[in-house]
């Protein structure tokens, strides 16, 4: 197995991401359950008293939820 397979595999089995900071020189754990990070956990990661917030121009890489207990049908007017 090459290394990056190997890194990839080890990452997987452990369901987090380690991000180090370029600014800070820190190094942070981070969940990514079912390969999903959420922004929120990006409030970990602060520099000068600011935490890092994420940014979604245009709503393109964000993940809406769904409810399995509401029904909603626009089409005649129900939610």
């Amino acid at each position: 197995m090459n290394r990056l397979g190997l890194i990839a595999d080890q990452i997987a089995a452990k369901n987090t991401i380690l991000i180090t900071d370029s600014r800070t020189g820190k190094t942070h754990e981070l969940n990514a359950n079912r390969s999903f990070l959420k922004s929120t956990d990006l409030s970990k990661l602060s520099h000068k008293g600011k935490v890092l917030r994420s940014y979604d121009p245009g709503y393109m890489n964000t993940i809406t939820c769904t409810s399995k207990i509401s029904y909603i049908d626009g089409d005649k007017g129900i939610l």
